[in-house]
């Protein structure tokens, strides 16, 4: 299991974890609830406890950039990702333990404005 603090410092650019990249048969990559949430305060707290809502986490494995949401369905310390979007990593035979980059804010924002490799949609809760 990654601790509350599972990102680390790898450039200006990204934090990296590992994690178990996993195919999962959902419309968009996810990560356990908590892990989602500690990750996404550590990348956009911005010093004061404040933290950014308005991006989603942008996950990097090998050449390809995704956004990732929160799944209570998903064991922790995985990262489940559809097929479609798997198929363009270099992960042949998941699941698989893989160094993964998670976007600061300064570059999500640089990434989301160039492309995004699909529709993020927040699901349907109701």
């Amino acid at each position: 299991m990654l601790s509350n603090s599972m990102l680390e410092e790898f450039s200006d650019g990204y934090y990296i974890s590992r994690l178990c990249v996993a195919a999962y048969d959902g419309e968009h990559a996810v990560m356990e609830c908590t892990q989602h949430e500690a990750a996404n305060e550590q990348v956009y707290d911005v010093g004061d406890g404040i933290g950014r809502a308005d991006q989603p986490l942008l996950v990097k494995v090998d050449e390809s950039h995704f956004p990732v949401l929160a799944a209570d369905d998903v064991p922790s310390g995985t990262l489940a990702v559809p097929d479609g979007v798997l198929e363009a990593t270099r992960v042949d035979d998941p699941p698989a333990m893989r160094s993964v980059l998670v976007a600061k804010p300064d570059r999500a924002t640089q990434l989301l404005e160039w492309f995004t490799p699909y529709t993020v949609n927040e699901p349907d809760y109701t």
